[in-house]
Parts: structure tokens; C-alpha cells; sequence
């Protein structure tokens, strides 16, 4: 990647690259306050050391320069300030477009999937991810890309979710603990705590913000039934759009309720939208969870009607066993599912043998950093 030629535009107000096939503008005002030298950006952390009014508000590029390798050089005025931007950090900035973007867009590093995945669920070993960065690294690109992956021989000790964890991120602790007990209890305080069956479902929706990953390790397992479900909560969501346009809007413009007052002592609640949009229409997250849904009180008479066939049928999409992929745990295997994308299930189970599987929360912002930093680690190799 070179830059190939460049253009001064608009009396310095920006410059015009051209990377061969490829031309891109950039203001002179934003190639100044991303400028890469140390005096913008400290060496060490890569912050920025000055503020948007430490930039004189007239910043022109007064002249610009390719050197032999490809790089783009310019001058800024009134500083006369020379600054180096390498050919690819630009090109892989280039904000000179005008997507015809959807509402619903997802970018490409995610890959939206139904019942055809049962095919190839992706799977690692706990041993090779611990041992192999490498692994690690393929392992959590998957989870960025479906939102969902299993991982076999984990050791049963309790509480060992918690190490895997931390192989990318933070054990995020609640009310329900660090980690937590999924099996049959009287009088229970959630009702994941029965050998009831479960709606496909977001977790703690009631929280905000919600924790973004959950785990789910099988230390013992001898009842029949219990199948772990997901569902692909993106698929659900483009499905409901393409059928009804307007359910999809209605899903996503209006808050629904959640809470949860479950333990003594807490009362948690929060509102968002079943199905949230970023500003610019990207597919951001799902919330679902019908045992933890409050009254809508948000949603305006006139629409309230349309509302609830839309959240009808959303649940009927989630329910659709062409959405789904199943699987039953047995002891040693985890499964992890991004908690803003992906909905999970669980099968009734008879009362008769043991199920004991233990619960724990992370964030995302741990697993990608982790996975960029993998990344970025390949290559400089």
C-alpha cells in the first residue's frame, strides 16, 4: 500500500490521496489532531497529548510530499508543523464515503448464522487455548464472528470458568456472585435454578449496563434432557425486518422494561430497546428475556398494538428449530455467547440424575482487546 499522488484542496482545508485504484480526502483539521509524532501522541501509550483547542482553528495543509516509500508527508499552517502519515494507517482510516446502509447493518467480522451451523459449531480444547496464544486468538475470533463458542476438556474443579475467563479478560461479579450454581434448588431465587425449560433468552437485561459475555460450564451431568439451545439473535432480527419492515422499527424505536427484585436487597431495572441500533443503523444488541420483562410504558397507544405482534413475532423466530443449534454438555465443556447478540435455551430435564453446571460473566472489551492484541502480535511476526 503507497500513496501515489496528492492534491491540495478547498485552499488547504484538505487533501486528496490517491492509493492507485482508490481516492480519499482527508481534512487538513483531522490529519492534525491524528498526527503520529510525539509531541500529538505520547510514544509510550499511544494517547493523545494535546486537546482539539491546542489546533489553531484555521489549520491548513500548506504542503504536501510522498517519500520513496510511499508515505505521506505534509505541512500545516499556521504551525508549520511537518507530520508523517504511513500509506496503510491512512488507507485503513478512510472515512471519505457514503455507505447505502440499512438499518440492521452488521460489519464484516461478523457472520450471521441458523440451524446450518450445527455442522461446524466452533470448537477448541481448554488445554491447547491455555498453552497455544496462537489458539487462544482462533478461539476468540469466533466468538466475535458467530457470538457463540464451545470449548471441551475443562477441568471440573469448581469454579475453574472463572480461569478461562481470564485467559482474554475479568470475571465480572454480581449479586449472584463471582460464579454461580445452575442447578434444581427449592424456593429458588431465578428461575434457571429449576429443571424447568427456558425460553431462549438474553442475560440480566435488568442490568445497565449488562454484562456482555457469559460462560456456562458442565461439571456433571447424568439426567436426561437438559440440551443447551442458541439462537443467533442478529439472524432473528434481519428475519423479523424482512418480513415486517415495521415490526423491526417498532422493536427497535421503543424501549422495553426489564427487573429483577429476586434476592433481598436488590432491585435491579433498566430499559433499552429489544433490538438496538447504533446512530448510524449498525445492529448493536439484543434483549430479550421474557421471565425478566417489565410492563412496556414506553411504547405510545397508538403503536402499542403493532408493538406486540412485532414482539410476537420475535418470539415465534426464536422458537423456530431452523434457528436454532442444540447441543448437550457433558462434564468438562463450556460454552461462552456474547450476552448483546446471541439468545440461549435450555430443555426441560427430569428430576432424576444430576445436572450441575456453573454460571460466570465477562465483557467483550476484554475478549477483542485480547483477540487485537493477537492480532496485532501475527503481524510483526
Amino acid at each position: 500500500m503507497a500513496v501515489m499522488a496528492a492534491r491540495v484542496l478547498d485552499e488547504g482545508r484538505a487533501v486528496e490521496l490517491s492509493f492507485g485504484e482508490r481516492s480519499a480526502r482527508f481534512h487538513a483539521m483531522w490529519l492534525r489532531d491524528n498526527a503520529l509524532d510525539a509531541e500529538t501522541r505520547s510514544p509510550t501509550n499511544g494517547q493523545r497529548l494535546i486537546t482539539v483547542l491546542d489546533i489553531p482553528a484555521q489549520t491548513r495543509v500548506t504542503d504536501t510530499t510522498i517519500d520513496p516509500s510511499g508515505d505521506l508527508e505534509v505541512v500545516f499552517s499556521p504551525e508549520q508543523k511537518r507530520a508523517r502519515f504511513p500509506a496503510e494507517w491512512l488507507a485503513a482510516r478512510i472515512y471519505d464515503h457514503n455507505p447505502d446502509r440499512v438499518p440492521g447493518w452488521t460489519g464484516p467480522a461478523i457472520e450471521r448464522w441458523d440451524a446450518r451451523l450445527q455442522a461446524h459449531v466452533p470448537t477448541c480444547d481448554y488445554e491447547k487455548i491455555a498453552a497455544d496464544r496462537s489458539a487462544l486468538g482462533g478461539w476468540l475470533a469466533a466468538i466475535r464472528r458467530y457470538g457463540f463458542a464451545v470449548l471441551t476438556g475443562v477441568p471440573t474443579d469448581s469454579g475453574r470458568l472463572c480461569k478461562v475467563a481470564e485467559l482474554f479478560g475479568y470475571v465480572r461479579e454480581t449479586n449472584y456472585g463471582r460464579w454461580f450454581d445452575v442447578r434444581a434448588e427449592v424456593n429458588p431465587n431465578n428461575l434457571a435454578y429449576t429443571n424447568l425449560g427456558l425460553q431462549a433468552h438474553t442475560d440480566n437485561p435488568y442490568r445497565d449496563p449488562v454484562p456482555t459475555l457469559q460462560l456456562l460450564a458442565c461439571l456433571e451431568n447424568t439426567v436426561e434432557g437438559g440440551d443447551s439451545i442458541v439462537v443467533d439473535g442478529f439472524s432473528v432480527a434481519a428475519r423479523l425486518q424482512t418480513e415486517n419492515p415495521r415490526g423491526f422499527e417498532m422493536l427497535s424505536k421503543y424501549c422495553a422494561r426489564f427487573e429483577y427484585s429476586g434476592s433481598t436487597g436488590v432491585r435491579l431495572t433498566a430499559k433499552r430497546p429489544m433490538i438496538e441500533l447504533g446512530p448510524d443503523g449498525e445492529l448493536i444488541a439484543i434483549r430479550f428475556n421474557n421471565r425478566s420483562a417489565a410492563p412496556l410504558v414506553d411504547v405510545p397507544y397508538e403503536a402499542m398494538e403493532d408493538y406486540y405482534a412485532a414482539y410476537r413475532r420475535f418470539a415465534e423466530l426464536v422458537e423456530d428449530a431452523a434457528m436454532q443449534v442444540t447441543f448437550k454438555l457433558a462434564p468438562g465443556q463450556l460454552f461462552i455467547v456474547d450476552n448483546t447478540r446471541v439468545l440461549h435455551a435450555r430443555r426441560a430435564f427430569s428430576g432424576s440424575g444430576k445436572r450441575w453446571l456453573q454460571g460466570c460473566y465477562a465483557d467483550k472489551d476484554g475478549l477483542l482487546s485480547t483477540l487485537a492484541a493477537i492480532e496485532y502480535e501475527g503481524k510483526q511476526k
